[in-house]
């Protein structure tokens, strides 16, 4: 039977790592990106569609197939309004999430972060805690939610802080051990790949994975 995989947030660092493995991989047959643009890049499985996350009606229908994978996100300093930053990380992929309810979607994937509690304190991680939460809560078949720790690799857009992290990261790796190992720094195709991995295994429930149990995945 064809295999369709839907893939929101293309363009960022885990996303677009993801993007090239479904392309690759056989296990699926259409590969569907929903993008704000479409981005340079052609390929005989992949369709691209342009939307409004704002306005569901007009790709809903859209949202079939296998599974879906979110990885949308911003940062602090992309988005400084936090209204705005929470309909990022929060309202769209749970709309996301029940539209795929809706189509009969198996599986949905989440880029969520370490440190994510729905009950912290802190703004950005209450938010990823509140998604997953809420996502969780759709009740489809099979939910997997992945908390990468600090991401490692290369980005299209310039960042040089990150850039000085991570190899400060690549330091400090060593000494995080035990308890700690879920800090160390991950590569970003770490994550895209342990996200394929376990899209094409038949689990179904609810499966969260730690920073260092999705190097253990990919």
């Amino acid at each position: 039977m064809a295999k369709k995989a839907v893939v929101a947030g293309s363009s960022g660092l885990i996303g677009s790592h993801l993007l090239q493995i479904l392309l690759e991989q056989a296990y699926y047959d259409e590969v569907l990106i929903l993008v704000r643009k479409k981005i340079p890049l052609q390929h005989k499985k992949l369709t691209q569609l342009v939307i409004d996350f704002d306005q569901p009606d007009t790709y809903k229908n859209e949202l079939t197939g296998h599974a879906l994978f979110c990885c949308l996100g911003s940062t602090k300093k992309k988005t400084p309004d936090l209204s705005i930053y929470r309909k990022i990380d929060h309202d769209y992929p749970l709309l996301l999430a029940q539209l795929a309810k809706q189509n009969g979607v198996e599986q949905y994937h989440l880029v969520s972060s370490i440190g994510a509690n729905i009950n912290g304190a802190n703004f950005y991680t209450k938010t990823k805690g509140e998604t997953e939460a809420d996502i969780t809560a759709v009740a489809l078949p099979s939910v997997h939610i992945y908390r990468p720790s600090f991401l490692a690799g290369d980005r299209q857009e310039s960042r040089p802080m990150e850039k000085f992290l991570s190899g400060l990261m690549a330091l400090i790796n060593p000494l995080l051990f035990g308890n700690w190992k879920k800090y160390q720094s991950i590569p970003g195709a770490t994550v895209a790949m342990a996200m394929y991995k376990q899209s094409i295994k038949n689990a179904t429930g609810v499966f969260v994975y730690e920073s260092d149990k999705i190097k253990q995945l990919s």
